[in-house]
C-alpha cells in the first residue's frame, strides 16, 4: 500500500526534469487481490481490513491534489494527505496511529489547520496528529495562545533547547546539534529518519531507591538491547546506529509526590539518572557499541500506565474516581472475553465499523491531587521540575487549563518564563464531563465507582492463551520435522542445522565467553533454579547451548 501511495503521489508531481512533451500519467488501481476483510494475518497478527480503507485513502488524496492542480503544494495539502495516511493506518485494526506535525508560528494557515469553523473539511482526519510550532526563544505567542485557547493546539517545541541541552539543569553539551524534532508525543528528541525507544517504570511501585535502581537496570539493558535491532530503512539504521538514543521514562509521578513528596522525588531522579549514565556505560562497553546521546524522557503513558495502576507520566489524574476508555479494533480476540468479564464495550461513535470502545472504572486512591486542584502554573512547574532533574530528552506534558481562570495575558507570561526551562508543551482546554460522546477519562462518583466495580468478573484470558500456544507448537513441530542435525552445539544454526559459529578472528560459542573478562559477574557462577552452576564446570544435564544463554543472562544482569 505504500508503494501505491508513492505512486499516485508521484503522477500528480512535476518533476524537475519534466518537458512539455512528457506528461505524468495518471494511475488507477486494482483491489481485487487485497486480503478480504476480516481474514487472519498469521504474520503480524490481527485480521485484514480489506480494501476499502485504502481505496478511501487513494480517493481522499486525488480529491486533494485535484484541488491545487497546476498549483504549488500547500501546508494545508501537505498536513492532509499525512492525516489521511493515519487514518488508513488505523482503520488497518491492529494499532493506532500517532503523528506530529511540525510547522512556523508565523503561518498563520499552519497554525489554523485545527480550526474547524474555518477547516471544516479537515474534521474527518485531522484528529490523527498532534500540531506544533517550532518556537524561538524570546517569540511574541500571541497568536499562537489565541488558538490554543479556542482548541489547545498547536503545541510548542523550542528546537533550540533541544539541540542544546541534555537535562535542563546541566550545561549546554550539544550532543543533538543534529536535532530536527521529536516523536508524535514529543517526550524523545529526534534526527530525521530516527526512531524513538521508549521504555517505562514506575517509582511509586518500589519501596526504596535500591529497589528502584534494580528496575532501572533491567529497563535499560532492555531499552538497549532494542537499539540492537535495525529497520528496513538503511538512513534510519545509520542515525539509530549511531545514536542509539533511549528514552527510559517514569509513570505514576503525582501518585509518588502525594506518597513521598517532592523532594524525594529529586533525590530519586538524580540519583536514577546517574544510576542509568553508569548502566549506559557498563552495557555499552559490554556489547561493544556507542553509548546512548540520550537516556531519558518523561512519557504521556496514555495506556502503559494503565497495566501498573498507575497515573499517566507526568499527568495528575481527571478525578479520585473516573472511567477510562479503551479502543479495541471491532474484530480483536479481547471483545468476548471484556464482555463475558462484565466491561460496558459499544461501538465507537466515530468509527462504528471498525472500532469498538471499552469503559474501565478507575480509582487512583487516597492522597493524590486530581486535575481539578492543580492550576496552569503548577502544571508547567512540574514538568521543568523533571526537565531539570530526570529528562535528558523530553518531558510530554499536556497542560489542562480553565479558559475563564487562565487569561490571554497570563498564558502569555507562563510561556515567557518556561521557554528556558522545557522543550517541549502542549496545552488543552478543560473540557466538561460529557462534552462529546465516549471522552477517554470522565469523572464519576464513589457510588458510580462501586456500581460499577461490582458488576466485574475476573477477566480470563486463558482461552487466547491457550489457542495462540497451540499456534505456535503447531508451527515449531513443522519446523522441527522439517529440520535435520539441529544438536545441542548448534548456537546460531541454519537451515540445515549446521553450525554458523564464525571461525574468523578466533573462537566462537562456549569459549568466547570462557575468555571474555569477567566485568560483571561477582564470581564465576551463574543462578538458575536456586542452583549454582560454575561457569568452567557445565551441568552434565544442561547442553552447551543452555549453559552459553545461562552465562549471558548472568554476565547482562548481575554484575
Amino acid at each position: 500500500w505504500v508503494d501505491s501511495l508513492k505512486m499516485l503521489l508521484n503522477s500528480y508531481l512535476v518533476h524537475d526534469n519534466d518537458n512539455d512533451s512528457k506528461q505524468n500519467v495518471a494511475v488507477e488501481f486494482s483491489y481485487s487481490e487485497i486480503r478480504k476483510k476480516g481474514l487472519p494475518i498469521k504474520g503480524f497478527g490481527g485480521t485484514a481490513s480489506g480494501p476499502d480503507p485504502l481505496i478511501e485513502l487513494h480517493n481522499n488524496v486525488r480529491e486533494c491534489l485535484d484541488n491545487i492542480d497546476g498549483k504549488p503544494l500547500t501546508i494545508t495539502a501537505i498536513v492532509d494527505i499525512m492525516n489521511m495516511i493515519g487514518k488508513c493506518v488505523v482503520a488497518g485494526n491492529v494499532r493506532r496511529t500517532a503523528e506530529i506535525a511540525f510547522g512556523s508560528p508565523d503561518s498563520e494557515e499552519y497554525v489554523s489547520l485545527k480550526d474547524y469553523e474555518k477547516n471544516p473539511q479537515r474534521m474527518d482526519f485531522g484528529w490523527t496528529s498532534n500540531n506544533s510550532v517550532f518556537a524561538e526563544l524570546g517569540m511574541d505567542y500571541t497568536n499562537v495562545v489565541k488558538m490554543i485557547r479556542k482548541n489547545g493546539e498547536p503545541g510548542f517545541a523550542w528546537l533550540d533547547n533541544m539541540r542544546k541541552y541534555g537535562r535542563m539543569g546541566d550545561p549546554p553539551d550539544y550532543k543533538d546539534k543534529r536535532a530536527a524534532g521529536g516523536n508524535p508525543c514529543l517526550e524523545q528528541t529526534l534526527e530525521s529518519y530516527e526512531l524513538c525507544c521508549l521504555v517505562e517504570t514506575f517509582p511509586d511501585r518500589h519501596t526504596d531507591l535500591k529497589d528502584f535502581k534494580k528496575t532501572l537496570e533491567l529497563a535499560f539493558m532492555y531499552a538497549k538491547t532494542v537499539t540492537l535491532g535495525k529497520t528496513h530503512w538503511p538512513m534510519s539504521n545509520r542515525v539509530m546506529q549511531r545514536n542509539r538514543r533511549i528514552g527510559c521514562s517514569m509513570s505514576g509521578i503525582s501518585q509518588f509526590i502525594a506518597h513521598k513528596g517532592l523532594h524525594e522525588l529529586q533525590i530519586w531522579s538524580d540519583e536514577g539518572y546517574k544510576h542509568i549514565q553508569k548502566c549506559d556505560k557498563m552495557f555499552s562497553e559490554w556489547l561493544a557499541i556507542p553509548q546512548s546521546i540520550k537516556t531519558t524522557s518523561i512519557k504521556p503513558s496514555g495506556t502503559v500506565s494503565l497495566l501498573a495502576g498507575a497515573t499517566p507520566g507526568v499527568h495528575a489524574p481527571e478525578s479520585r474516581y473516573y472511567i477510562r476508555r479503551v479502543r479495541l479494533a471491532v474484530n480483536s480476540e479481547l471483545i468476548e472475553p471484556l464482555i463475558a468479564a462484565g466491561y460496558h464495550v459499544e461501538p465507537a461513535e466515530t468509527d462504528p465499523e471498525n472500532t469498538m470502545v471499552v469503559s474501565v472504572p478507575i480509582d487512583v486512591g487516597e492522597g493524590v491531587r486530581v486535575q481539578k486542584e492543580i492550576g496552569m502554573w503548577e502544571q508547567l512547574s512540574i514538568a521543568a521540575f523533571m526537565q531539570r532533574h530526570w529528562a535528558d530528552n523530553q518531558v510530554s506534558c499536556t497542560v489542562t487549563f480553565d479558559p475563564k481562570q487562565e487569561s490571554e495575558e497570563g498564558m502569555k507570561a507562563a510561556l515567557d518564563v518556561f521557554q528556558y526551562q522545557l522543550k517541549g508543551i502542549s496545552f488543552l482546554p478543560r473540557i466538561k464531563a460529557g462534552a462529546y460522546a465516549q471522552m477517554p477519562y470522565e469523572e464519576i462518583s464513589e457510588k458510580q465507582f462501586q456500581e460499577l466495580s461490582s458488576q466485574l468478573k475476573p477477566l480470563d484470558l486463558s482461552t487466547l492463551y491457550e489457542m495462540h500456544s497451540h499456534e505456535r507448537i503447531s508451527d515449531k513441530t513443522k519446523t522441527n520435522n522439517h529440520e535435520s542435525g539441529s544438536g545441542s552445539d548448534n548456537l546460531n544454526g541454519g537451515d540445515d542445522g549446521k553450525s554458523n559459529r564464525r571461525s574468523t578472528g578466533g573462537r566462537g560459542g562456549v569459549e568466547e565467553f570462557r575468555s571474555m573478562p569477567d566485568l560483571y559477574c561477582d564470581n564465576d557462577s551463574c543462578f538458575f533454579d536456586d542452583e549454582i552452576f560454575p561457569v568452567d564446570s557445565p551441568n552434565s544435564k544442561m547442553s552447551e547451548q543452555e549453559n552459553v544463554k545461562l552465562k549471558m543472562g548472568k554476565r547482562i544482569v548481575q554484575y
